[in-house]
């Protein structure tokens, strides 16, 4: 059994000392979850709550107790967050809850979720208590996280609860790669893109499946297997351009039901930064049901500039798909 490291060897409480532990990227990943009535979620869905903002006031209220944790948690450190994303979502009678919070430094983020996570479920609770005062926090956790010597650590032990409470922060974090190369199908190249995007989804406490490697002539049914369970998201790489045996954009329209045009020409304006060649992309990005669906090139270079203009939108886009960031 580990040592818990907050006690000294005479069993009293201590803050650890992580002077001589190098600095590394952190990143952790907590959820919980608000349960409610119908009433209740059908308001705040509709922004109509008799306090208005629900879910802007409880995310705000989220990120400043991060920020906040070593002055709440008596033995944390003071950390320098690089980022606090807290994004909401919906079950019939449940809102949930993920905070991923971020650092370079000698010690994790973990309690800086879990507080995160915490205060914005209570926030909740105050903002719906007039309609229904019985409302309840639960299992507050943690998902993941990432860095120093132990690396990546996923919870593989959570606690039973109702279908119900957690269909959905499966489905909020799920996501699946797609590469789209003759090539690497074959085994006569390496995929130099499909690891990027699953690392970096992994970063951003997604659950990933994939990469997937599918042939150019197979990427339609290379769409129809990552679209089986209903992710949040799928990203492709690769057949984008204009070769003959490029065909992924036709494919993934072929499966949308609606475009997000503005998500593509950001991804295509990203990257004509740095080369003119991006605009010779035709990658297309929509929504297959609740999937938020996105092209990126096959190039590394493209994936990079294509996940960076990515990362400042995607929270609130899978927000305002699950019906949570409609108003904000």
């Amino acid at each position: 059994m580990s040592e818990l490291s907050h006690l000294d060897d005479q069993g009293r409480a201590r803050m650890v000392d992580v002077s001589t532990k190098s600095d590394t990227h952190r990143v952790a990943v907590a959820a919980g979850e608000l349960a409610t009535t119908a009433e209740v979620i059908a308001l705040v869905r509709a922004d109509d709550m008799p306090k208005a903002d629900v879910l802007a006031t409880a995310r705000i209220a989220g990120i400043g107790a991060a920020k906040r944790t070593w002055e709440l948690i008596p033995l944390c450190h003071q950390l320098a967050l690089s980022t606090v994303k807290v994004t909401f979502g919906f079950t019939d009678t449940t809102i949930t809850i993920e905070a991923v919070a971020k650092t370079t430094g000698p010690t994790g983020v973990e309690m800086e979720a879990l507080t995160a996570v915490a205060v914005a479920g209570l926030t909740l609770h105050d903002m719906v208590k007039a309609v229904d005062p019985a409302a309840v926090l639960n299992g507050v956790r943690l998902v993941s996280k990432e860095g120093g010597k132990r690396g990546r650590w996923f919870r593989d032990d959570a606690p039973e609860q109702s279908d119900a409470s957690v269909a959905e922060p499966a489905a909020a974090r799920s996501a699946v790669v797609v590469v789209s190369s003759t090539g690497v199908a074959a085994g006569t190249r390496e995929d130099k893109t499909g690891p990027t995007i699953e690392k970096w989804l992994t970063e951003r406490g997604f659950s990933v499946r994939g990469p997937l490697i599918y042939a150019d002539a197979e990427i339609a049914s290379g769409l129809a297997d990552a679209l089986t369970g209903g992710p949040a998201l799928l990203i492709t790489t690769g057949g984008t351009g204009a070769s003959p045996t490029d065909g992924t954009p036709e494919a993934t329209l072929a499966i949308l039901d609606r475009e997000l045009p503005g998500v593509a020409d950001s991804i295509r304006r990203r990257g004509l930064d740095v080369t003119p060649h991006a605009v010779l992309s035709r990658g297309v990005a929509g929504l297959a049901g609740s999937t938020v669906v996105v092209n990126l090139p096959g190039s590394p270079g493209g994936v990079k500039d294509g996940l960076a203009a990515l990362d400042p939108i995607l929270d609130h886009l899978l927000a305002q798909v699950s019906g949570g960031g409609a108003h904000e």
